[in-house]
Order: structure tokens, then sequence, then C-alpha cells
């Protein structure tokens, strides 16, 4: 079933982490396996943030965290030399959990070498890279995965995520929304959908050059969406063009470094809330998830079938 939720803010820098952390947690009925954040701080700096990991989540108290520590901090210097292989200095490091980290890295603006290089290291994959995205996803509700990760207090203009009900493919990090559109370093999107032309579109993407770290057919569309923005056209074109190219049902959301959007199939199968201001746009699978950061009287309506959106930060 899934649940989706994101918003913006126009023209602010807000607590968008811990807004992010309550619409999620008032959908964890619709997919407690697993949950993702998008997070855009509000950030001119010129250094790039790196976040990734290098192993899945294992249980609290099981023997094998000790057991796998070594093997991550080796991974980890792994990582490290190959940053620094490529020219690239960290300007700052923090382990996260044992198997994911959050660096600050100084290199040039073509991110796909290094990206490469990065993830030749075993079991490494980079979730997030850009000036303003920090993506983090894990096991557990979004309670449970913004403690984790210190992401109550998170400033930013925006943000989605997603709560996810496993259905074709496992319980596991890789598996979790959102999706990194890699290697274009802002790029992000989680989708409640199934598509049916999955393995025919990734083919024709990854013959262009195009990176899929999972099967999980939600990738598809940030991957696709990234392909669109390499060619330099605008985020709601490529969205429109998405309605046509895209085969199945699905309601998803992309956010890029100042922009937030969203699509919607011509058979609308797939339920999507939208509250809208001056100052704020909210949206989400339910009104409930809207509700939870927005308790007074409010007006929300639905999208039109087929309909694309997108919001300035």
């Amino acid at each position: 079933m899934c649940g989706i939720a994101g918003l913006i803010h126009r023209g602010k820098s807000t607590n968008v982490g811990g807004e992010m952390k309550d619409m999620l947690q008032s959908l964890k009925h619709r997919g407690p396996d697993s949950t993702g954040y998008a997070l855009y701080g509000d950030t001119n700096s010129r250094d790039y943030i790196l976040r990734f990991k290098v192993g899945e989540n294992v249980k609290e108290g099981s023997s094998a965290i000790n057991e796998n520590s070594s093997v991550y901090d080796k991974r980890r210097e792994q990582v490290n030399s190959q940053i620094t292989s490529m020219g690239a200095t960290i300007v700052e490091e923090e382990k996260v959990t044992p198997y994911s980290f959050r660096y600050v890295i100084n290199c040039s603006d073509d991110l796909l070498e290094l990206a490469q290089k990065i993830e030749t290291v075993e079991m490494t994959e980079i979730l997030s890279f850009g000036r303003s995205l920090e993506l983090v996803k894990d096991i557990g509700d979004a309670s449970v995965v913004a403690d984790q990760y210190n992401l109550g207090n998170f400033n930013g203009t925006h943000g989605i995520g997603h709560t996810r009900m496993a259905t074709e493919s496992g319980v596991d990090i890789r598996s979790a929304h959102p999706f990194w559109g890699y290697p274009y370093s802002d790029v992000s999107v989680v989708h409640n959908g199934q598509l049916t032309n999955y393995w025919n579109t990734r083919r024709t993407l990854e013959k262009k050059g195009m990176r899929f770290m999972s099967e999980c057919d939600s990738e598809l569309i940030a991957v696709y969406i990234a392909n669109k923005i390499r060619k330099e056209i605008g985020l709601e074109e490529a969205m429109r063009t998405s309605l046509e190219d895209l085969d199945g049902v699905f309601t998803y959301l992309v956010a890029t470094k100042d922009k937030l959007g969203m699509a919607k199939d011509y058979m609308a199968a797939k339920p999507m809330v939208l509250y809208e201001s001056d100052e704020l746009v909210a949206l989400a699978s339910e009104e409930v998830a809207i509700r939870s950061i927005l308790p007074h009287e409010i007006d929300t309506y639905d999208p039109f079938e087929g309909e694309v959106k997108v919001w300035q930060a």
C-alpha cells in the first residue's frame, strides 16, 4: 500500500525534519517496514554532502553488529581512499550508524566518476550526493528512523518521504524509498503504485549509461527524471512526459534543490491529498498526514487524473 508525503515552504527555512517525521509517522499504517526521508537544507556551500552506507541494518542486540563493525570500518577506509584518489577532500565525516555515514566533501562538479569509484567498494551504496539534498532511509517507522539519524531538528525548505510496505522486493535499505537521481546531485523521488513497463524502460535507460541499484520500480522514476535533467529538460516538462512513457498506476513526488513536484497517472487510482497556501504546500497519501502539522481548520483537495504540479521554494 505504502504512503508518501511532501512539503515545501516558500521563501523560508524551518524544521522540515520534524514536520516530515510527524507526517510520515501518521502514515505508519500504510507501510511499517521501512521509512525514508529526502530533506533539503538551505545552504549556499560549494561543498557536497555525501550520504552512503557500507552494509545493511541488523537487529539491535544481535551479535552480528559487533561482528560486522570491523568490516564496516574497513569498507569506510576504502571509501576514504577512493575519495582522496580522485583529488577530492573530506571536510567532515560522521559515523551515524555502524553502517551509515555522512560526509562533507570538496570536489569538482562532475560527480559521476567519483560516485562510481566510491561504489566499487564492496556493499557500498551512495544514498545521496548533493549540495542541498540529504537522503536517509532505514528499517523501521518514521520515529525510529528520524531518531536514529537525528532528523527531528533538520532545518530546510522542503522534503519528501515514504513509508513502505514491502510487496515485490525485500525489507532492506536498498529497496526502501526515496531514490536519488544518480548522478544528478539533488534529485529525489518517492512513489506509490506499480509500473508495468519497468524492465523495458530500465534497459533503455541503462543503454544510455544510467545506473540502477535495486529492482524496485520506484527507482525507475528517479532515473527517468535524472536522464531528462541531463538533457536540460525542465522538471515540469520531464514529469509530463513521464505520464506518457511510464505505464501503470502511480502517484509520485519529485524534489530538486529548489522545487517540489507531483504527478498523478491518468487512471488516478493512487490517492493524493493536497493543501496549498501562499507560505506552504503540503501533500500526502492521506489527509491525516497534513493535519499532523496543520491541526487547525484547513481546506484540502484531490489532484485530477493526469495532473502535474510544480512548486518553487
